[in-house]
């Protein structure tokens, strides 16, 4: 896994504040209230709304 998993229970979503999820690939991360992927690039979250992809 590349983000650890105590780090995961304290990242909220830059926009919303609510919690995010490990995508299914495992790169990147959701907020499912905002229909946002935050991408992790070399095992770091890009948690910046302007990089977010929406959740297709």
């Amino acid at each position: 896994m590349a983000v650890k998993p105590e780090l995961l229970e304290i990242l909220r979503c830059p926009k919303c504040k609510g919690p995010v999820e490990l995508d299914v690939k495992g790169t990147g991360l959701v907020c499912q209230q905002c229909r946002l992927v935050y991408e992790i690039r070399d095992d770091i979250p890009i948690m910046l709304i302007d990089e977010a992809k929406p959740l297709g």
